[in-house]
């Protein structure tokens, strides 16, 4: 395998594109559990270029029926990223200060459930500006969110 730069305008570029709309290649899935790491997914696809099409515990979209759970799923869609070994991005958690434009942040609750899933798309100051769906939000300082905890994914590039 070989690995390259994941292209972090293409997914921000994508990101600022269908933040407020849909892709029509894609299922909302908002009131199926929530469309937000449906759509950092597709971002990430965008700046990748590459699914891994590992049954189950791979990262891909065919159909809303034929998907791997870490396409729509918070904590599937981390677990994927941080250790996935063959093709596809890969990432790793990182600290706020390391994280750049296209990489992830994940929103949770004081008992450790990560529920929501943005991506970077630009900066104010000190501040991500974050695009994301469920709540759609285009350019959304993150400080205007409710969270009690909060987790960062740096991608770190794309095995192909």
């Amino acid at each position: 395998m070989s690995i390259r730069e994941y292209n972090r305008s293409r997914a921000v570029d994508y990101a600022q594109k269908w933040a407020l709309s849909r892709n029509p290649a894609y299922l909302n899935f908002k009131g199926l559990g929530g469309d937000c790491t449906n759509f950092i997914s597709q971002c990430v696809y965008a700046g990748s270029g590459q699914m891994n099409y590992t049954p189950t515990f791979g990262w891909y979209y065919i159909s809303s029926g034929n998907r791997a759970p870490a396409w729509t799923g918070v904590a599937y869609f981390f677990n994927f990223m941080t250790s996935n070994k063959g093709v596809g991005p890969f990432a790793a958690e990182v600290q706020a200060s390391d994280v750049q434009m296209g990489d992830i942040i994940q929103l949770g609750r004081g008992d450790g459930v990560f529920y929501h899933t943005l991506i970077i798309t630009g900066y104010t100051r000190w501040t991500p500006l974050v695009s994301t769906h469920t709540d759609d939000s285009l350019d959304r300082g993150l400080d205007t969110y409710n969270y009690q905890r909060i987790r960062y994914l740096h991608i770190l590039g794309v095995r192909y």
